[in-house]
């Protein structure tokens, strides 16, 4: 079985520390991302002041494919550069505006949220790796389960991209991580 992510880029994505939360440590060459103590990131207009949150660096308009792996509480997932990055409104916070789709991880299970809908995902929480797969033209976004050298869809988004979407995550505990693979 040939899979759709096969065919298309392998992104080697990087963060973007001005929009990463002064909460978050970026290392490993913009790579890593772990919900630490407060930085002394300099201001920016597009920091996120209230969720612990970043953005990739990369605008996305194309099929490309990427993993992310993380431990503790996390959303990953993508959004518009447009998302509103200041005060603590759902506006702000990934997945729960019209500006962002994705997957949320706790330790108990997974939930997929866009537009504030949430959905459960029925997958025993034995996993932490996840594969993105994209297809902007088509519409696509599709969340995929990666373990032991095998994928599981978990979920796939049907929409309308009517701009570049933005890799972005949420890291909800001190000491969560999320690391491009």
């Amino acid at each position: 079985l040939l899979l759709p992510f096969s065919l298309c880029n392998t992104k080697r994505l990087a963060l973007d520390p001005n929009t990463a939360h002064r909460d978050l440590l970026l290392e490993e060459e913009n790579r890593k991302a772990t919900r630490w103590t407060s930085n002394k990131y300099p201001d920016h207009p597009e920091r996120f002041n209230f969720w612990t949150q970043v953005l990739c660096k990369e605008g996305l308009t194309e099929r490309c494919y990427w993993e992310t792996e993380w431990c503790g509480r996390a959303f990953i997932g993508v959004a518009y550069k447009r998302m509103c990055r200041k005060g603590e409104g759902l506006d702000s916070w990934l997945g729960k505006n019209d500006c962002s789709w994705g997957l949320y991880f706790t330790n108990d299970g997974y939930k997929i949220w866009h537009n504030n809908i949430c959905t459960a995902v029925n997958i025993p929480p034995n996993f932490k790796k996840v594969g993105v797969y994209l297809d902007w033209s088509l519409g696509t976004l599709s969340f995929f389960k990666i373990s032991c050298g095998t994928s599981t869809l978990l979920h796939t988004f049907h929409t309308t991209f009517t701009e570049p979407v933005y890799p972005g995550f949420w890291l909800g505990w001190v000491d969560s991580v999320v690391y491009l693979c």
